[in-house]
């Protein structure tokens, strides 16, 4: 088997089929193709659809929500492919993309993972490579800081690389990356520690370290509608994302910094809370403030 696509699927059926059907020619006559969905307990009836729709499909339906870390893993430990490539089942591949990332690892053995140029719904450019983040960044790229230092954002997001480029970059987005098994076999999976968000920074990360390039490829395309699953509920996403970031940059700058990071993002969640409150006391539309503070609020509750 040269190829192995894994998608962990949490109720969105409707995204999961678009997903597949885009998939129906990923090999493009060039490279075997097996297609793995691990479905997290979806309510949604998406075992039942996958079953009775994609029959070719190879389907592992958990009896609990495992995570995008564990469920990839898992994925992973199933897939026969040379090449695994993780993708989101809010994602429509565009013509032979699949097989155009393979090209590329096939060609340069030194690459070991590699990441598409990824376009939102309507057709605009999503920003998916990055370059490792210092500690500054760890503190202003947060939703109300990053305009107070732009640079260094656009430094993080590689900006500088242009989209239809192909180009060396630090880490590329986990909504779709192929990974050489060799890779995998020498640093092992996503950190479970992970359960979503910075899983592949990190994953990136550990891959560089042992030597493998990191590649954006502009020549591949697709279409990433967007956390339709991670966003489906506000509080917990937010928590999940700032437990992910304190975890990444604890484990490369340390506990001590960790501590730190994380009694900043705390202060600026409490401060927004605050500014929310107020405004919510005004009467400025109550309804998405009292979203926004029940989701700051479970921040701050959790510790982190």
């Amino acid at each position: 088997m040269d190829i192995s696509i894994i998608i962990v699927s949490w109720n969105v059926a409707d995204d999961l089929r678009a997903c597949l059907n885009s998939l129906k020619d990923a090999g493009a006559g060039r490279y075997a193709v097996e297609v793995i969905v691990v479905d997290s307990a979806s309510e949604d009836g998406t075992p039942q659809r996958v079953r009775a729709e994609f029959p070719h499909v190879k389907l592992i339906a958990l009896d609990e929500n495992a995570g995008f870390t564990r469920g990839n893993n898992i994925g992973m430990a199933e897939a026969a492919g040379r090449y695994l490539l993780l993708l989101n089942p809010d994602t429509e591949v565009i013509g032979d993309a699949v097989a155009t990332l393979a090209d590329l690892l096939e060609r340069d053995a030194s690459i070991g993972i590699a990441g598409p140029r990824t376009l939102n719904t309507d057709g605009t450019n999503q920003s998916t490579r990055r370059h490792f983040p210092d500690r500054r960044t760890a503190v202003f790229e947060t939703p109300w800081l990053r305009r107070f230092a732009p640079d260094l954002i656009r430094r993080f997001e590689a900006a500088e690389i242009a989209d239809d480029a192909t180009a060396d970059v630090d880490s590329v987005q986990g909504s779709c990356m192929m990974v050489r098994r060799d890779v995998t076999e020498q640093i092992g999976g996503f950190d479970e520690g992970f359960v979503m968000y910075f899983e592949e920074l990190d994953w990136c990360y550990r891959a560089k370290a042992a030597g493998w390039r990191v590649v954006y490829c502009g020549d591949a395309q697709i279409i990433h509608h967007g956390g339709r699953s991670s966003g489906q509920v506000s509080g917990r996403k937010h928590v999940l994302y700032n437990r992910s970031k304190v975890r990444y940059f604890t484990k490369v700058y340390g506990r001590g910094f960790g501590v730190l990071l994380g009694l900043v993002l705390k202060l600026v969640y409490a401060w927004q809370w605050g500014l929310e409150g107020v405004k919510w006391l005004l009467g400025r539309q109550r309804q998405i403030r009292a979203e926004r503070l029940a989701a700051y609020g479970q921040v701050l509750r959790s510790g982190l």
